[in-house]
């Protein structure tokens, strides 16, 4: 799916999806966009066939759940393989977030979390294992996300 076939009611569904995809109902939805809720239940059924909605998370406060420390790993791993590495990355404990950077030097970021310094240094480690260059750390006191603005016509 192009940018081009993704039209207003498209983007007002991710954005309600993004707001609150777990109790917002099709028939909510459908409320909002003007359309039926079968209309929307089929858009959301594309949407995730065309990998637009790669699926459903719960947004977890790591702080309230007992894991106050968010680090930021900046890493360099050679272009060739900084994909392929994505998914060994993910799986080493503690990691919850990888990120393809695609300007400078730094080429991944890595987002750990953890109880204490403790739980944070064997991922560094276990990045630097693997031949990734730890080039930066980055201690995260809070991390809130919104909604894309563009979805609801802003």
């Amino acid at each position: 799916m192009s940018e081009e076939s993704i039209d207003d009611i498209d983007r007002a569904i991710l954005h309600a999806l993004q707001e609150d995809a777990r109790t917002l109902s099709s028939a909510d939805i459908a409320e909002r966009t003007g359309t039926s809720d079968s209309t929307v239940r089929k858009r959301i059924q594309h949407l995730e066939s065309e990998g637009i909605i790669k699926g459903y998370s719960a947004e977890v406060d790591y702080q309230q759940s007992g894991y106050p420390l968010r680090m930021l790993l900046y890493c360099t791993a050679s272009i060739p393989e900084r994909g392929d590495l994505v998914d060994d990355i993910l799986a080493i404990d503690g990691v919850v977030s990888v990120q393809e950077l695609v300007t400078g030097e730094q080429n991944l970021l890595v987002t750990a979390v953890g109880e204490n310094d403790g739980d944070i240094t064997p991922v560094a480690q276990k990045l630097l294992d693997m031949g990734l260059t730890v080039a930066d750390e980055v201690l995260v006191r809070s991390h809130e996300t919104t909604p894309f603005g563009e979805f609801n016509g802003e």
